[in-house]
């Protein structure tokens, strides 16, 4: 039985001072969540002091992307070691807005997945396709090639604890979300590759997140999909209410 996971992504927003503000509230917020994961991603600057809020609670650390490398000249980026040492536990790979405004390719973001698993931090890869390969009908090869691409190389124990996230990019901060039904085919069809590519037994233990524009209004709705098992939240996770309003829609 997978467990859902619901994580936020702050990206590039807040201050520390309202980022231990946000970290502090959920905490105090969220109620028992044993029944799944919960993470938040805050900038990096300030991920130690949100790990510090996170102490001895079920809120786990994730950041927003790290380095392929374990160290080295490599200015400006952060090592999985660096991530690790902090208390991350997750790290998000290949996030839409790094493959389209940062040039990050499949892969670079196999290499990023190969190094994050090395250092023991859990991945979450990101793939989607844009608003022009949905309308010319090429959804399912655009997420075929960064399926194969962006995961190449992995065994089947390293397979089942990484979590794939569908995010739409005409989705992804537009307030458009995919229909219960679109997303849900897109989550199969990432199923039957992870199936075809291992066994059943693999495919039926990754997590498969959605990730566009959710909020509280249409978890529910998206989460009851079969092969949808949690949410990368972007906006909504930057507000204590609306983060916990999606957790709470969970199915029990």
């Amino acid at each position: 039985m997978r467990r859902y996971f619901i994580a936020g992504n702050w990206k590039m927003n807040l201050n520390r001072a309202a980022s231990v503000e946000l970290a502090a509230g959920l905490v105090s917020i969220v109620g028992d969540i044993s029944q799944l994961d919960v993470a938040i991603c805050p900038p990096a600057v300030y991920l130690e002091a949100v790990a510090a809020e996170l102490s001895e609670s079920p809120v786990s650390l994730g950041s927003q992307n790290m380095h392929a490398e374990s160290s080295g000249a490599f200015t400006g980026e952060l090592a999985g070691p660096m991530l690790a040492d902090i208390g991350c536990r997750f790290v998000i790979l290949g996030h839409s807005e790094r493959r389209h405004l940062m040039g990050e390719d499949d892969g670079q973001v196999n290499k990023k997945l190969h190094a994050a698993l090395l250092h023991g931090l859990s991945p979450i890869v990101c793939v989607g396709e844009t608003l022009a390969d949905r309308q010319a009908g090429r959804t399912a090869d655009v997420i075929r090639a960064q399926f194969e691409g962006s995961l190449a190389g992995l065994d089947a124990d390293q397979m089942t604890i990484t979590t794939i996230a569908y995010e739409p990019v005409w989705a992804i901060g537009t307030g458009e979300v995919a229909t219960p039904e679109q997303a849900q085919e897109v989550h199969a069809d990432l199923r039957s590759l992870i199936e075809n590519s291992y066994n059943q037994e693999v495919g039926s233990a990754v997590r498969i997140q959605y990730g566009g524009s959710v909020k509280p209004s249409n978890a529910a709705e998206l989460l009851a999909q079969p092969d949808i098992d949690g949410a990368l939240v972007g906006g909504a996770a930057l507000d204590v209410e609306s983060f916990n309003g999606i957790i709470q829609q969970v199915p029990g």
